[in-house]
């Protein structure tokens, strides 16, 4: 394996996809965690239209790139371009990194959830077994992090969506004989206590708040919005105003996904503690 005083070796080549791209963090991380892992790599950003991701993989892997971070809104049509999926990436129908094996074959693995799930368990001590989970949302975001989820053996999921039909098929594609996952509109929310409530959904993006019951909120209660900002999301701002004390956002899933990848590219795991300290004063 490389290092950064192997001048000998030239850099490998890696890089995230998506559209816009210009506000991504990926290469700041990744150059964060080549250095403390004195790994030899370049990280760059590409930004491709519409129906562009194909040729795109296509040039960067035929100029001896190694592998690729995937981003929207395109994770769904590297699913397609996979010759093999990791079961996450499978089950989530969407892929966000790609890794170019010896033989020219793409390995497509989604890296979302099992970020999430870090940041949670890993960063700040949280546990998953046997905890109420509720989730907002239903689209890919929210997709890509139940078979992590799920791996925990949480004792209740409940997904609520805007429109319950969609939430209804996800819980469905995802229940099992261990666990079978409850589905509903915002207003079929439980009225009761939840241990954990993960906001999926993009309302954060526009400072928009789904409407919630402040019942399903206690002080014991964990709150995580996928979104991340300056400050608190109005989702996490409104989880505060009911009580809640362990807030989180999304950031450290960004960290923590990202991390995921460069494991799989580098077989180095490396600290993401000072590099999301480090985003946290940007």
């Amino acid at each position: 394996m490389s290092s950064l005083f192997d001048f000998d070796n030239t850099p490998e080549q890696y890089a995230v996809i998506g559209n816009p791209i210009a506000h991504s963090k990926s290469p700041l991380i990744h150059a964060e965690f080549a250095r403390q892992t004195r790994q030899q790599l370049i990280y760059t950003a590409i930004q491709v239209d519409a129906g562009g991701l194909a040729p795109a993989v296509g040039n960067f892997q035929a100029g001896g790139g190694k592998g690729l971070n995937i981003t929207v809104p395109f994770k769904r049509d590297a699913w397609e371009l996979s010759d093999e999926l990791s079961l996450e990436a499978e089950r989530a129908g969407a892929v966000n990194t790609l890794l170019f094996t010896v033989d020219g074959r793409r390995y497509g693995h989604n890296t979302d959830g099992i970020g999430l799930v870090r940041d949670i368990t890993v960063n700040h001590q949280g546990i998953l077994t046997g905890k109420k989970i509720l989730i907002l949302g239903a689209g890919g975001a929210v997709r890509g992090i139940l078979h992590p989820l799920l791996a925990h053996h949480p004792r209740q999921i409940y997904i609520a969506n805007r429109t319950p039909d969609r939430a209804a098929a996800l819980a469905s594609a995802f229940s099992s004989d261990r666990l079978t996952l409850q589905a509903g509109g915002f207003a079929d929310i439980p009225v009761d206590r939840f241990d954990l409530i993960i906001n999926g959904t993009a309302a954060s993006l526009h400072d928009e708040l789904p409407p919630l019951p402040p019942q399903i909120i206690g002080p014991d209660s964990w709150c995580y919005d996928m979104m991340y900002g300056k400050g608190l999301t109005v989702f996490l701002q409104w989880a505060r105003q009911q009580g809640a004390d362990h807030l989180l956002d999304g950031l450290g899933m960004l960290v923590e996904q990202a991390a995921e990848s460069f494991l799989l590219w580098r077989n180095v795991r490396p600290d993401t503690a000072p590099v999301l300290a480090r985003l946290r004063t940007m």
